[in-house]
């Protein structure tokens, strides 16, 4: 009885030990990965990410996509340079795109650029009478 007694503590102050370890590590995991996501650049699925300088890849956006602009804004674009951009990951990727048209105005593109197995670039959206300090966001 005295020899049950002792195993059966010595078992539950076990089950206790192995209890507050898995907590700990468990709580330490968690907050280590919370920290990493903060830092992380990686965009969010969904979100859009900071807004930098156009590059090529940018610049060849909008020279495939000039034409299909000047068609829904009804107008033509003498200049039509991006400036700057920011990204979002769908099923796909949309571009958000500042283009300096000239005469210091700007317009801003919504480009969507399917996934390898759906290629190709379809302009979303345009929005017209932008100016060089306005916001580059989701619309």
């Amino acid at each position: 009885s005295q020899l049950s007694l002792t195993h059966s503590h010595t078992l539950a102050l076990t089950l206790c030990m192995l209890d507050h370890i898995l907590r700990c590590s468990l709580h330490n995991f968690l907050n280590t990965a919370k920290r990493n996501v903060r830092r992380s650049k990686m965009p969010l699925c969904g979100g859009v990410g900071e807004i930098k300088p156009a590059d090529d890849e940018v610049h060849d956006i909008c020279t495939e996509i000039k034409a299909e602009a000047e068609q829904q804004a009804g107008t033509t674009f003498d200049t039509f340079k991006a400036t700057t951009y920011a990204t979002q990951v769908v099923a796909g990727t949309n571009f958000f795109i500042k283009v300096d048209v000239g005469s210091d105005k700007f317009v801003h593109l919504r480009v969507f650029r399917g996934l390898p197995h759906a290629p190709g670039l379809k302009l979303h959206s345009l929005q017209m009478d932008k100016g060089k300090e306005d916001a580059l966001d989701y619309f």
